[in-house]
């Protein structure tokens, strides 16, 4: 027995089995494998395997004595022996792919007695993978795949959708607006846009981004009123790993953090709750943020861009909004004027919609009347450019003829007269001065055939009761005429035959 150890004495030379062994299997590595290598701690290859030697023609070499003593990663430049040699830590298998081809490797760190790291030996362990793990290939092909379109959608989702010329009209309304937008794009300041739904506020926010210093890098949006309270905190500032029961892991980043260097779009900003305006304004002010369940502080460079409907100035006099936060996102405002403060904008937005619902429907382009256009320029539009293209959108769907007419929108006059009289009855006003209303509150489907009754009789009488040019008139089958004037028999009769 050892007397200082207390071990048994053994009566054999361990070390010397141990440094065997090592030296057995290091040999038979070099022989069994397609190539063989070592570096040393500074990353210098110190010795290569006659396998490994005929790889190097291809990668530019004619003999190992060039790169004996040279660094890894100019023989081979995208090894990862530097890797495993600073951290310790095995590369047990791997795809290395270069001038030579793409091989199966293995890369492991060699230590001293002392458990230092002095070095590493890479192995490669098979030729053309290829083929002979096609299979395994396979599937890693087609998850690099997958991964790589899933980076481009991620990309393309994050990029800006429209630009300042996508704002369509050449009104001095829709100029000065164009002209703002411009101008404001030249600067880091934010930006609060404003007016009624269906204006196009998203659309100049995404313009002004593309317009800007920041537009290669990402967009990122958020409405605010289709996101819960009680998760807006963690929307907008991420949450820190394990922050609470059911988080992530990992933990997640806010939509700021994944902005930083870009802008960020907050829609509906006049619904983001008095509890969280304090924590945005400290981010637009100090442009840092805290993510939740965290106290590390995270720098950000974001743009903010805001838009709202409501009017902010009337709810900070009303305590429902900060006026610290209202004039930090208020830098420069802008107003979107409504589509009836530029109904000369009409008829080149109806070109413009009415390609964009050809191409998605793969209907054609359909052309519209002088009388069409003007009943369009006529309406009030509360929805605006939105409420347009849904009328258009119904009348082009519903319609066989080439040329939409002002009878093309009948039903949808009738579903927006209604509409609007509801809204207005619900909000107790009264018909403006000089309009009564002409009769009690009616049902949707008695409204609408009301209309298609009156344009009937109108079409007949205008065709002198030819139904067939009547049925030209109205952009309807010759069948749906008669289905209908079965339905009204005295127009039936007061018609001529045809």
């Amino acid at each position: 027995m050892d007397s200082t150890s207390g071990l048994p004495q053994l009566p054999f030379d361990v070390d010397g089995v141990l440094r065997l062994a090592a030296q057995s299997m290091f040999d038979t590595f070099a022989r069994s494998t397609e190539g063989m290598l070592v570096v040393d701690r500074a990353h210098r290859i110190v010795w290569m395997s006659e396998g490994y030697q005929r790889l190097l023609p291809a990668l530019g070499f004619a003999d190992v004595h060039e790169i004996i003593g040279r660094r890894i990663v100019e023989v081979v430049p995208n090894s990862l022996m530097p890797q495993v040699v600073d951290s310790g830590q095995a590369i047990l298998v791997d795809l290395l792919s270069n001038k030579a081809g793409t091989f199966l490797v293995s890369r492991l760190p060699l230590r001293n007695p002392q458990g230092e790291v002095v070095g590493a030996v890479g192995l490669v362990l098979l030729d053309h993978p290829e083929t002979t793990m096609q299979p395994l290939m396979g599937k890693f092909a087609a998850l690099q795949h997958e991964l790589c379109e899933a980076r481009q959608q991620l990309a393309a989702q994050r990029r800006p959708k429209h630009t300042i010329a996508s704002f369509i009209g050449s009104s001095p309304a829709a100029m000065e607006v164009k002209r703002q937008a411009r101008r404001v794009a030249q600067t880091d300041a934010s930006v609060l846009l404003l007016g009624e739904t269906g204006t196009g506020k998203e659309l100049l926010a995404h313009a002004i981004h593309a317009a800007s210093r920041r537009a290669q890098k990402p967009l990122v949006s958020v409405n605010i009123a289709a996101v819960p309270d009680s998760l807006l905190e963690a929307e907008f500032f991420g949450v820190a790993p394990g922050a609470y029961t059911g988080a992530e892991r990992k933990g997640r980043d806010g939509k700021f953090k994944i902005a930083d260097g870009g802008t960020l779009f907050l829609d509906e900003i006049g619904d983001m709750p008095l509890a969280l305006q304090s924590k945005l304004l400290r981010v637009l002010q100090e442009q840092e943020l805290e993510p939740l369940g965290s106290n590390q502080v995270v720098q950000v460079d974001v743009r903010v861009i805001a838009a709202t409907s409501r009017d902010l100035a009337a709810m900070v006099a009303a305590g429902q909004f900060r006026a610290d936060l209202y004039y930090r996102l208020s830098v420069v405002p802008i107003h979107v004027p409504p589509l009836r403060e530029r109904a000369q904008d009409i008829e080149v937005l109806v070109d413009a919609i009415g390609e964009d619902i050809a191409r998605r429907s793969g209907l054609p382009h359909k052309l519209l009347s002088p009388g069409a256009l003007r009943w369009l320029a006529a309406q009030p539009w509360p929805g605006n450019t939105r409420e347009l293209r849904n009328a258009l959108e119904q009348a082009t769907l519903m319609s066989d003829e080439v040329e939409l007419t002002e009878v093309s929108f009948t039903a949808y006059a009738a579903f927006a007269a209604t509409s609007r009289l509801q809204t207005s009855n619900s909000a107790g006003s009264m018909p403006p001065a000089g309009r009564a209303l002409e009769s009690p509150m009616r049902a949707l489907p008695e409204l609408i055939d009301r209309v298609e009754r009156e344009a009937i009789a109108k079409a007949l009488s205008a065709t002198a009761g030819n139904r067939m040019a009547a049925a030209r008139l109205l952009q309807i089958s010759r069948a749906s005429l008669y289905q209908r004037l079965a339905r009204w028999p005295e127009l039936a009769q007061a018609s001529f035959a045809a």
